[in-house]
Order: structure tokens, then sequence, then C-alpha cells
């Protein structure tokens, strides 16, 4: 029986305080402080709730609850707090996804009450760097331009139905993934090496803040693997992230992708934490 203990819905009046706690450890909690940054805490601009434990003023912990629910800072307490309103709240993410020390005992209350999951990604290290990388650069990788996001569109889907399992075209047609595609080419932060009208590598800039930024959507041409254009490429994107974006350049990765991992230690990451996901 999941126990209640006290947890509240934010707003707007508890901003300062929950982006403390959000940069208090900045490559981890990048992706919800990225949207807090953005739009603030009012439900309808974040696009979900942020649930916080503790009373104001002594906030410990908070829970991200929109697409994804991201615990940020939960200890056990905290994972019980927030384990209580989602069974109370029902499943309305599509993932539970943070460190994995929160998210494994998140899951296992919530599990009995939301039934199995789709998949569920035990281990997920979290790297990041913040010099150069020391392999070469690859100069071809630059900005995508609007007028090439149908080129770009088939990779980015190719790249999320091989990571998650599923087509980012269910369900809604591919609007709001369309939509996403789009807005981060026009934002610029979405990177590639195109060839002949051929992606050959690409890799987006997913959420940024003044501290850090997290690269997402890795992703090679299966025909061109093996061939270095992976690290080449995450050389050149964390050049561009940290001459325009932040000091720090972070993302996280499945641990059984033996070859991403090399890639990526390779461009120069290092592994700063583990990340757990479970998808539904």
């Amino acid at each position: 029986m999941l126990r209640t203990t006290a947890s509240r819905v934010l707003d707007d009046n508890d901003r300062d305080e929950v982006l403390a706690l959000l940069d208090a450890d900045p490559v981890v909690n990048v992706f919800v402080a990225s949207r807090v940054r953005a739009v603030g805490l009012n439900p309808a601009r974040l696009g979900g709730q942020m649930w916080g434990f503790g009373p104001r003023g002594g906030l410990t912990s908070v829970c991200y609850a929109g697409a994804n629910l991201v615990p940020v800072n939960a200890g056990m307490d905290a994972v019980h707090a927030f384990a209580d309103r989602a069974r109370k709240q029902g499943r309305r993410c599509s993932s539970i996804v943070g460190p994995a020390d929160a998210v494994a005992p998140l899951w296992e209350r919530l599990e009995p009450y939301w039934g199995a999951a789709r998949a569920v990604r035990w281990a997920q290290p979290v790297m990041a760097v913040t010099t150069p990388s020391p392999v070469p650069i690859d100069p071809l990788v630059r900005r995508v331009r609007p007028e090439e996001f149908e080129i770009l569109l088939p990779a980015c889907v190719a790249m999320f139905t091989e990571e998650v399992g599923v087509s980012p075209e269910a369900g809604d047609g591919g609007a709001l993934y369309r939509s996403r595609v789009a807005e981060l080419i026009r934002i610029g932060r979405s990177y590639a090496r195109i060839e002949h009208g051929r992606v050959v590598f690409k890799a987006e800039i997913g959420a940024v803040t003044p501290l850090a930024c997290q690269i997402q959507g890795v992703w090679v041409h299966p025909d061109l693997r093996g061939r270095g254009h992976a690290a080449a490429g995450m050389a050149s994107v964390v050049k561009h992230a940290l001459d325009c974006f932040a000091p720090v350049v972070s993302l996280y990765v499945n641990d059984y992708n033996a070859p991403a991992r090399a890639a990526y230690r390779k461009a120069g990451f290092e592994e700063v934490g583990t990340f757990m996901s479970v998808l539904f």
C-alpha cells in the first residue's frame, strides 16, 4: 500500500526555488530546467504539472508530470509522495525517466497500478563533456536549413523508431513530432551531414539552459556505420554546443549500446551518472 506524504502542485510563485534546486545538478536536470526557464510553472504553459515535496521555502524535491514523469532530487520520502500522487491521477505520461535511484523505486510502486511497461531501460549512462573533443571534427556537419526539413525528417523518424521501438508517426500521424523537428531546425539546434540528399549523420540539441545542454537523436545512416561518422559528427556538435549554447554538453545512452558509448567516449564524453527509463 502506498503511503501518503506531503506533496503539492507548484506554480510560478515557486519558480525561483525550483530553479535553485534544478541548478544544483545542471547536467542531470537539464531537461526539466530548460522547460521551467522557458515557460515557468503554469501547467497550461508547462504542458503538465510540477509536483513539489517540502514546504515553500523548504523544497527538497520536485517531479515534472507531463508527457514524461521526471523525478528530481527525489529521496525515498519524495518517491513515496510522487508515486502516491501519480497513482491517484492515473498514468498520463509516455515514459518515466530520470536518475535510476529514484525511477526504480518509483516504478516499483506504480507498476502494480499502471500495469506492465512496454520496455524498461534499467541503466542509461549520463555522459558529459566540457572541452572540445580530442578527435577532429567533421567539417561537413552543420546546422540543418529549413528547406532541408523533408530530407531530415525520415532520418529522425528512423532514429526514433530504432531507439524507442515505436514510430513517432503513430497516433496523431506524426504531426506533433514533425512540429518538434521543424522547431529545432528553426531555432538552430538541429545538425547534420547531408550528402546528395541523404543524411549521413544527425543530432539535435534538445534541451538548453545557461549551465548545460543535452544532445539527443544521434543517428548514422545504417549503410555508413562503423566508419567513424558518429565520433567525428559528435565532435562537431560538441564544438557548436560549447561555442553557442552552454559550458557543459551532455547526453544519455542505453548501457547495451556499446558502439554509441565507444563513439561518445572517443569524442571526449565521460560518464557522470545513470538514468533509467520506463516506456509505455
